[in-house]
Formats: structure tokens, C-alpha cells, sequence
């Protein structure tokens, strides 16, 4: 793609292999998805501390057709009690698993808020475009997260600038 900004960090081999399945396979995408929270601090520089997993925003639309065609069965849900899916899937036939999100929420303590970026900022890894917030949303979006690995992240984004 052009425009698309080469990974300004070093990744691990396992990550630029999970990105590179996770850009091929969602490629055929309508809409506009992200890769979000550590993967996407890592993208944009920042040390992301542990990446245990790659967290993927798709449509609900997206999601209805990409995820069976890997395999994945279509629940609603999510990986922590904080956030709710409509759509949600883990594809473990990655270097580093792979969770996708579709209708993602995140609880502010009083309500389910969605979390939909409303920037969208293309990073070349190994020829492949991904696409994440850019830099000062995701560091918002994950502060917002509420917890303190997700805050330590948006202050090393914060201190990017």
C-alpha cells in the first residue's frame, strides 16, 4: 500500500509473523479495522512491556465473513471482564495468538462504552499493511482501559513526544 509507514520499532520475529497472517487474512475487509492496546505501542515505537497476544477491531459485518473462513466460531464476549464483544474470537494458529473484536466495549465503571477509533494509520511489516490508531488516540484509548498495564503503555506513548 503506498503511504504505508515502515514498523519504526523492532518486532519479534513471532509478532511480524502473527501481523503478516492477521494483514493476509483481513485483507478482503469492507470496513475499517485496527490493531490495537501492546501491538499497536509497539508499532508506533513505544516499549509495549509484555505482548502476550495481537488485538484486532473488525466490523461485525467483517467478522461474520472472515472468522469462520479461519476457523473461528462466532461468540459474543471477551478474554477479561472489563470488555464485551458482540463478536469475539481468539485464532490460535499464529505465532502469537490472535484476538478479534467486533462491537468492542469497554467498561467505564458505570456503562458499556463502545471503542471505535476514529483514526487510522497504515504500518508496513514485512510487506504487509496493518493499520492502528494513531498515536495520541491509542494512548487515550488506552488509558481509558483503566488498568495499570495499560496505563504504564500510554504514558511510554505519551513520552514519545
Amino acid at each position: 500500500m503506498a503511504g504505508a509507514i515502515p514498523s519504526p520499532m523492532a518486532i519479534s520475529p513471532g509478532l511480524a509473523t502473527s501481523l503478516t497472517a492477521i494483514g493476509t487474512i483481513i485483507d478482503g475487509a469492507n470496513d475499517p479495522w485496527w490493531i490495537i492496546a501492546s501491538v499497536a505501542v509497539a508499532l508506533h515505537g513505544a516499549d509495549p512491556g509484555s505482548v502476550g497476544d495481537v488485538d484486532v477491531l473488525l466490523s461485525v459485518a467483517d467478522a461474520r465473513h472472515i472468522l469462520p473462513a479461519i476457523g473461528i466460531e462466532l461468540r459474543e464476549g471477551s478474554a477479561h471482564a472489563s470488555f464485551w464483544s458482540s463478536i469475539f474470537g481468539r485464532w490460535t494458529k499464529t505465532a502469537l495468538p490472535v484476538e478479534f473484536m467486533a462491537d468492542f466495549h469497554r467498561y467505564s465503571g458505570m456503562a458499556w462504552v463502545p471503542v471505535l477509533p476514529t483514526t487510522r494509520q497504515a504500518i508496513e511489516v514485512d510487506g504487509t499493511v496493518v493499520f492502528i490508531p494513531e498515536r495520541a488516540e491509542m494512548e487515550t484509548m488506552i488509558a481509558e482501559f483503566g488498568r495499570p498495564k495499560d496505563i504504564e503503555r500510554a504514558c511510554r506513548l505519551a513520552a514519545l513526544t
